[in-house]
């Protein structure tokens, strides 16, 4: 059960920050964007750090309060939660 979600953990995370790194390129490029639902599900799933760490590394979204609240709150919310399915 550990491996299982330690796998899921390192895989949510790389898909979040794979995802936001994408949406921001679209938004560079003026393409079709990903929707903000998508992004806070891949948070609200377990994704929410990696999300969280390419938000401020590539500067996207971070400007909306719904982002700068949502994601940290779902990042202490999966953390609470990661802890206590590992102990």
């Amino acid at each position: 059960m550990r491996t299982a979600l330690w796998v899921w953990f390192i895989f949510i995370n790389v898909v979040g920050y794979l995802v936001m790194s994408e949406d921001k390129k679209r938004a560079r490029n003026r393409r079709e964007r990903v929707p903000e639902r998508t992004l806070f599900m891949l948070a609200a799933i377990g994704g929410a750090l990696g999300v969280w760490i390419a938000m401020y590394r590539k500067r996207h979204k971070t400007r909306h309060l719904s982002f700068r609240i949502g994601i940290p709150l779902l990042l202490f919310v999966n953390a609470v939660l990661y802890a206590y399915f590992l102990s």
